[in-house]
């Protein structure tokens, strides 16, 4: 069997950078709620993958036990809070404030894999979680001279990131023993369903909504969603994860270019220092907590399926 990717996954994991960048301009243009915005991007991506997974994995689907569906579940409303929360993040502070914050996930990640996994974490990747969070005060002491908006704005940002650190602790979890395609069918369809179901009791309504947001809502899904992470899962199979951990810090950088050239919103100074702070330390973080369990990730990881 030939194992060599069809495409350079370094590459790849550029594109998929390129693809996730869009995401905060894209909630940014459009005028629909952070709940509505949040449904039609699990929903519409829920609808366009949950077919191969029905067709190619239609055993593992039912095989699975009750256990891991429902950590596939709780995945899923981590998932959508993180999402409400981010995009709701977006009315309140500015872009680069909201998407460097939300980038800190990987020191949330690593403390609960120490909480909850007894996983140990070295000094130097101790060192840049310190250097991010740092940059998140920094952040906060900044934009609360602008306004208790613009706070509240980094607040909800920080926990979209404690929230999507739920939903990839979950995740790694269950990955070892699921199917990607399996995985996002129960993941993906409970976080869809919460958000509907969100949207139905707070009254939000679904429609009537212009073009441009049902073309956002559908770009969202697409670009950000189905191309951008699904990059990112299938370009684990030929990479390092240290790799693609950096590489991702790349997406705020895309998001404040974006937000520059298309709304004309540009970071203040302290803005631009606490995301040095952060793109450091998360830098520092990134690569020493991951060569820390180089060997056990090429042991143990199987190959990404989609």
């Amino acid at each position: 069997m030939n194992n060599k990717p069809i495409v350079n996954p370094y590459l790849a994991v550029l594109a998929g950078v390129f693809a996730v960048s869009f995401s905060a301009l894209f909630v940014r243009l459009t005028t629909a709620p952070a709940l509505i915005i949040a449904t039609y991007r699990l929903l519409i991506t829920f609808i366009i993958l949950a077919p191969y997974a029905f067709l190619r994995h239609r055993q593992e689907l039912a095989s699975l036990s009750w256990r891991e569906r429902g950590l596939s579940g709780a995945s899923g409303i981590c998932l959508a809070l993180h999402l409400v929360t981010w995009f709701a993040s977006l009315r309140y502070t500015s872009v680069a404030s909201s998407v460097v914050l939300v980038t800190t996930q990987p020191v949330f990640v690593v403390i609960g894999s120490w909480f909850f996994f007894k996983e140990k974490i070295s000094r130097l990747a101790m060192v840049g979680g310190a250097l991010a969070l740092c940059g998140s005060v920094i952040i906060g002491a900044s934009d609360f001279q602008i306004g208790r908006d613009a706070l509240l704005g980094d607040i909800l940002a920080l926990s979209a990131a404690v929230l999507v650190s739920g939903y990839l602790l979950i995740g790694r979890r269950l990955r070892g023993g699921i199917s990607l395609p399996v995985y996002t069918f129960y993941t993906y369809g409970s976080s869809a369903l919460v958000l509907v179901i969100a949207s139905l009791i707070s009254a939000t309504p679904f429609a009537p909504y212009s073009t441009r947001d049902w073309i956002i809502f559908l770009a969202l899904a697409i670009v950000c969603t189905v191309i951008g992470h699904t990059v990112f899962n299938w370009v684990l199979r030929y990479v390092q994860a240290s790799v693609v951990s950096v590489s991702v810090l790349g997406e705020p950088l895309g998001a404040i270019l974006w937000a520059s050239i298309f709304l004309r919103e540009y970071p203040t100074l302290r803005q631009t220092i606490g995301a040095c702070f952060i793109f450091g330390g998360l830098f520092i973080f990134t690569r020493f907590s991951v060569q820390k369990s180089k060997a056990e990730f090429q042991t143990k990881a199987r190959p990404v399926e989609y």
